[in-house]
């Protein structure tokens, strides 16, 4: 299996990089040789793996100046997971990607001279809807839409999904929903029991059965520049991640 998955939600603090670190490092574990493409200027993902955001070659590189994509790529702490870092200047190429022509296509182009060499490749998408993340559908096959159990959880669903609709319109056709993912859910509140019914009610057939729960050990796994199973990895939420990770292959 080689398959480029977006990981896309223009609401901030859903999870997005908490799951690309996690699902990352759960799917290596269990065999499967991942990449990382930090694609968010605010370079968490980078951060979250124990890396510097001032790295000279990363994602930006490839994207906007042609290099070989492999040249700026990492290994990570875990077998198997590997990175390409987000730089300081991914947060200029919004703007220069506004004039350039085929400015949708340029991280497809890049990833296609690499794709081959990972059984999946998570792209962490930017908490917006611009053209990183226009970029981000357009070289995925699929995108994993991580959504947090709370009150406003549904908020910008429905644009996310419209851009996903044209993407696959006029960029992509073969672009499909991986699966939304509940995550920072709390068992010891009704309020999170309630956004899980809701939204499984509202959107049966791609909700995972797998729930992130809102852990401590989540939380501060970033802080440390590690995934949570370097971190605990007998807590619930690296529990959750490779059980994430089993039941994303199984379908």
């Amino acid at each position: 299996m080689n398959k480029v998955i977006a990981i896309a939600n223009q609401k901030g603090g859903v999870g997005k990089t908490t799951t690309a670190i996690n699902l990352g490092a759960s799917l290596a574990l269990i065999s499967r040789r991942v990449l990382i493409v930090d694609f968010d200027p605010q370079g968490m993902a980078t951060i979250g793996l124990g890396k510097k955001k001032e790295a000279q070659k990363g994602i930006y590189q490839a994207l906007m100046n042609g290099q070989y994509m492999m040249d700026s790529i990492q290994p990570a702490e875990i077998d198997n997971l590997y990175i390409c870092p987000c730089s300081p200047e991914l947060s200029g190429a919004e703007a220069e990607l506004y004039s350039m022509e085929k400015r949708e296509k340029k991280l497809r182009e890049a990833l296609s001279q690499i794709k081959k060499f990972y059984h999946i490749i998570l792209i962490d998408c930017p908490p917006s809807l611009g053209f990183l993340t226009i970029n981000a559908l357009t070289a995925a096959d699929s995108v994993l839409i991580p959504v947090q159990c709370e009150f406003f959880c549904m908020e910008g669903i429905p644009e996310l999904l419209r851009i996903f609709d044209e993407v696959r319109t006029y960029l992509n056709p073969s672009l499909s929903i991986e699966g939304i993912l509940l995550t920072m859910y709390d068992e010891r509140t009704n309020l999170s029991k309630q956004v899980a019914e809701e939204i499984r009610h509202s959107l049966k057939g791609i909700i995972y059965d797998v729930i992130i729960p809102r852990t401590v050990r989540l939380a501060e796994a970033p802080s440390f520049g590690k995934p949570i199973f370097l971190h605990d990895i007998k807590s619930k939420g690296a529990e959750a991640y490779l059980n994430l990770a089993q039941e994303m292959l199984e379908k």
